[in-house]
């Protein structure tokens, strides 16, 4: 028997941070399995919003929350369709190539096979789109992270907006120790928890859900070694203090999710709380920053 076909609603918007919001959204008003919610970044800088339902959505509904979140010039763009289920589902694993990233290789389940035996491999699904390893940021993360362990061994590292958990999973399985990994969004933790168990990592990945630095487990765990933050530049710079005070001496910061225009003004705040900057990867437009803690 053929499968079912789903119902398909899809639309585009500008940027990452307002496709994040947007999806942010719509996955806390379709948690209970309603929907699955996919964003994926095109060539151009726009993203691709897809939502795949089993029953028929309410038009008029999830239009009015496109509205409300995105704006009504978004909401209008609004396209409704079904397909079928094999088919949009082939068709995002097979745009989802492995990931190199130095020593770390972010795949979906369909490409385990196709992970060299030396490289880490960390198996993260097609349909979370923040965090495949696919973007940019990402990746100058994990490029990032492969440089700090080829000269140090952190004891004490800190995954700040963990989303998908990659960079927390990433971190312990090339350290075989325990990392704290926070994420604002309830269903991102879930998630993180997750993947850390899918890769063999739930043992040594703290999920938690916190804002800033304000949970005590940051004090608890405090002072940090190594801190990855993947999220935006306000963020990173509003959070500059708060984290320079739960470094240790010394300390690494991968700092990402900032364009490349955006970097300066990431990086002199950081800056004047006495660390300095190491290094600035430049992917599609992104920037990724590496910077230590003088002293």
């Amino acid at each position: 028997m053929p499968p079912s076909p789903t119902h398909r609603a899809s639309f585009a918007i500008g940027d990452e941070a307002a496709a994040k919001r947007v999806v942010d959204v719509l996955t806390e008003i379709f948690f209970d399995g309603d929907a699955a919610v996919a964003a994926f970044e095109q060539p151009d800088g726009r993203w691709d919003v897809t939502l795949h339902f089993a029953d028929a959505p309410d038009q008029d509904f999830l239009k009015g929350i496109i509205t409300e979140t995105a704006g009504s010039q978004i909401a209008d763009t609004l396209v409704f369709d079904s397909v079928e289920a094999k088919d949009w589902v082939k068709a995002s694993l097979a745009d989802l190539v492995p990931v190199p990233a130095g020593r770390f290789v972010v795949h979906g389940s369909h490409d385990r096979d196709r992970v060299p035996p030396n490289k880490l491999a960390i198996e993260i699904e097609a349909a979370l789109a923040f965090g495949t390893g696919h973007h940019g940021t990402t990746r100058g993360c994990l490029l990032l992270l492969n440089h700090v362990l080829k000269g140090s061994r952190p004891k004490r590292v800190l995954d700040l907006g963990t989303g998908t958990g990659v960079l927390a999973i990433a971190a312990a399985k090339a350290l075989h120790r325990a990392v704290l990994a926070s994420d604002i969004d309830p269903p991102s933790v879930c998630v993180a928890r997750e993947n850390a168990v899918l890769n063999e990592a739930g043992h040594n990945v703290h999920a938690i859900r916190a804002t800033g630095f304000a949970a005590p487990d940051f004090g608890r765990w405090a002072p940090f070694d190594l801190v990855l933050a993947n999220i935006l530049a306000n963020p990173l710079r509003q959070l500059a203090g708060p984290m320079t005070r739960h470094l240790a001496p010394g300390a690494q910061v991968i700092l990402s999710g900032l364009l490349t225009p955006q970097a300066p003004a990431v990086i002199a705040a950081y800056r004047a709380r006495g660390l300095v900057p190491v290094r600035h990867l430049r992917i599609e437009g992104w920037s990724s920053l590496l910077l230590r803690k003088m002293g």
